[in-house]
């Protein structure tokens, strides 16, 4: 009996577990999910500047971002300076700026501005001009080589702070970049290459006068100098007077002019028709009425030339005009 109740179960259990030959499985179920494409911007939409039409909101903003990110260069005469937005925290709001151009007409343009803080471009421009504002500095006159050089002149620099922080600002929020002139105030230095002149080079060995303006060559005179026991003086001088047909007055202090008396202008006259002297007491760049001196060692100590070399030097010097004499 237990037996026979056994099998009955086992037989009720595999009839409900197992379907019967035959029978069709249950069917499966496949679930499909469709996705909506993004919104694109209308058609010729312009965002700051920046053709947007047919963008996705995704699109626009990275290319309204990359636009408005993209650095500053400043000139500040030949020197430039690059600065980027992100340097001078500037914030751009594109993703609001990108749902108003999604929602915009057709062919409609739309403005859009970076965020600037004027404190923080007004911080950066001043340590600019901390660091490229300049003084103005001179030419100088040199002697190199028995020969004039001058060096380069600098021209004083400030820049104009207030003005380059309006249009620094105005680049950045506007998404300009259009390289920045910065504006600035000039200071000129009191001498320059243009200015030094006429510089006169005398080698008192060899008896050559030679003229530069600046340090170009000009024109070469042979001339007299000093004798021996009546040196022309060696250094730095300028001239400091100038006079046409002058009159010679004998320097009676010294033993070889005693008893000398004054010559007025004329053929005779030791100084010929021009007279320059140079800071050196007593000595001067003159004219001669003894031609046959020059080339030689044969002055007081003055530089004689000849009459019309003479005349045609002191029409190109002026008063104040550098003389070197060297012992070349």
């Amino acid at each position: 009996m237990r037996r026979l109740l056994l099998l009955l179960s086992l037989t009720l259990a595999c009839a409900v577990v197992a379907p019967a030959f035959g029978d069709t499985p249950p069917a499966t179920t496949t679930t499909t999910i469709t996705t909506s494409p993004s919104p694109a911007v209308p058609d010729g939409v312009v965002l700051g500047g920046v053709p947007v039409g047919g963008l996705t909101a995704d699109e626009a903003t990275a290319a309204l971002t990359a636009r408005f990110s993209r650095p500053v260069v400043l000139r500040i005469g030949r020197t430039k300076v690059t600065v980027s937005p992100a340097q001078l925290g500037v914030k751009l709001y594109a993703d609001t700026a990108v749902a108003a151009a999604l929602a915009a007409a057709p062919g409609t343009t739309l403005g859009f501005r970076g965020v600037v803080d004027r404190k923080t471009v007004a911080a950066y421009v001043a340590r600019l001009a901390h660091r490229l504002n300049r003084e103005p500095s001179s030419s100088r006159l040199l002697l190199r080589n028995f020969r004039p050089l001058v060096t380069p002149s600098i021209t004083g620099r400030t820049i104009r702070q207030g003005a380059t922080v309006d249009l620094l600002a105005s680049a950045l929020a506007h998404g300009t970049r259009a390289p920045v002139a910065v504006p600035t105030k000039q200071f000129p230095p009191a001498a320059s290459e243009t200015t030094i002149g006429a510089v006169i080079v005398i080698k008192r060995s060899s008896n050559v006068l030679t003229l530069y303006r600046g340090d170009h060559y000009v024109r070469q005179f042979h001339v007299a100098t000093g004798q021996t026991i009546y040196p022309t003086p060696l250094g730095r001088f300028q001239i400091v007077v100038k006079w046409k047909n002058p009159t010679w007055y004998p320097p009676t202090q010294d033993a070889w002019a005693k008893g000398l008396k004054p010559v007025p202008p004329g053929p005779n006259n030791p100084l010929g028709t021009r007279w320059m002297g140079i800071s050196s007491p007593g000595v001067g760049i003159h004219g001669t009425d003894e031609p046959a001196s020059i080339g030689y060692s044969e002055s007081h100590g003055c530089i004689r030339m000849l009459v019309p070399d003479a005349e045609w030097l002191f029409q190109h010097v002026t008063v104040g005009t550098p003389v070197f004499i060297v012992p070349a």
